[in-house]
């Protein structure tokens, strides 16, 4: 009798902890892919970021080569 019911627990023990380790799954891919979107968006925009300062810096250089500022003499 004694030995029955630690086989019964000792399966509901096991089943607990493979649901237990479910969850601890499913929580770390939550958790993985909210990371991966979060440095993916932040890695767009600092190219973004990157991208507008150079065509910025272009368009200033292109304006300052065509029409040089004459020194006052």
């Amino acid at each position: 009798m004694i030995k029955t019911i630690i086989k019964y627990f000792t399966f509901l023990l096991i089943l607990c902890v493979l649901s237990a380790c479910a969850e601890f799954k499913e929580a770390g891919l939550s958790i993985g892919n909210t990371t991966k979107n979060v440095t993916t968006d932040i890695g767009h925009g600092s190219r973004d970021t990157v991208q507008a300062i150079g065509r910025g810096t272009k368009r200033v250089v292109k304006s300052i080569t065509e029409n040089p500022v004459q020194p006052n003499e």
